[in-house]
């Protein structure tokens, strides 16, 4: 019987752009997704079922149904101000799904699972350059409610046959650049999406929060990366396993940051257009620079990024923007 790759939350921005990557070089892939926050639309030559992970019956039949032998899980709410204001709304899908998510695959026996987790997991690091081995002290809810399911996911490796693949996420950004995917995300907190929204009037304006840190020029630095580069270390993550590797996590970012004006710099250049930017007061918990160390992804998978480039990633992000402006693609109204 054959097999197909489960991809839960895969009508999501990264997970979609994973499920395209996959099914692009040839892989069977079904997608579970409740369409809370992703858009059927965004699923292009898989299956797409609509469900919770946490649907225990739904889960192991479509476990056993397909015969999934390897599993990436994206199904998460990733907000971080809502984490703290419901905290048990992220308990109940980020941790208490994964689990439900995690004895259907235990019972199914199901070999590889890669798990999309944050850098958030981190807190505030005490080095600006963060390792896979930095402590991790997660400030919100959101962060531990991924630490939370990386711990299990780590017993249940130890425990079981199941190997995975942990890859810690930085700041995403940008889209497929074939303009058939991308973020349309609502109520999007992420800074270059915040910008480009702005940029074709469908934001009022941009925050800056912060301007008195200690950096360059006082705003705080970030390592984005671009989505596509990220995908693509989801896929070799899969060949990895795939190839016997032991479990493992990872960083995934570029290993270099740039500061809020120098991406807001970066989206008035590429979109040409005046939009209003805000001075705001610090918020709570957000370190002044946070970059990932990347040696390891880079040793271990050969994982070389395409887009490490400020501009393409914004040009990428903006011409989306300028799609669901016009009202041409998913997630326009």
């Amino acid at each position: 019987m054959s097999s197909a790759i489960l991809v839960t939350g895969g009508a999501g921005y990264i997970g979609s752009h994973v499920v395209r990557q996959l099914t692009n070089a040839g892989q069977s892939v079904v997608v579970l997704d409740n369409l809370s926050t992703g858009f059927a639309e965004a699923v292009i030559d898989a299956e797409l079922i609509i469900g919770d992970t946490g649907n225990l019956e739904l889960v192991h039949g479509l476990l056993r149904r397909h015969n999934i032998q390897s599993v990436l899980h994206f199904a998460a709410h990733t907000i971080v101000p809502e984490s703290v204001e419901n905290p048990l709304k992220y308990y109940g899908n980020n941790t208490c799904n994964t689990r439900n998510l995690l004895a259907c695959c235990q019972k199914c026996g199901v070999k590889h699972f890669v798990f999309s987790s944050t850098a958030a997991v981190y807190g505030i690091p005490q080095s600006s350059h963060v390792t896979e081995d930095s402590p991790t002290a997660p400030i919100n809810p959101y962060g531990t409610s991924k630490l939370m399911s990386e711990w299990m996911l780590r017993d249940l490796s130890l425990a079981t046959g199941l190997k995975h693949v942990i890859l810690r996420y930085f700041n995403v950004a940008g889209s497929n650049p074939d303009g058939l995917i991308g973020q349309s995300t609502r109520q999007a907190t992420l800074l270059i999406k915040v910008a480009a929204e702005s940029a074709v009037g469908r934001r009022s304006h941009v925050s800056i929060f912060g301007t008195d840190y200690p950096t360059p020029d006082g705003t705080g630095v970030r390592d984005y990366i671009h989505v596509e580069d990220l995908a693509s270390a989801h896929t070799m993550a899969l060949e990895y396993l795939r190839a016997g590797e032991k479990s493992t996590s990872l960083n995934c970012g570029y290993g270099h940051g740039y500061s809020v004006r120098e991406v807001l710099d970066a989206v008035l250049r590429v979109s040409g257009v005046e939009f209003e930017i805000r001075e705001e007061g610090r918020r709570a918990g957000d370190p002044p620079i946070l970059v990932a160390q990347v040696d390891k992804i880079r040793e271990l998978f050969g994982w070389t990024p395409k887009y490490d480039d400020l501009e393409k990633i914004v040009a990428s992000s903006l011409a989306w923007e300028q799609k669901l402006a016009r009202g041409e693609v998913y997630g326009s109204t």
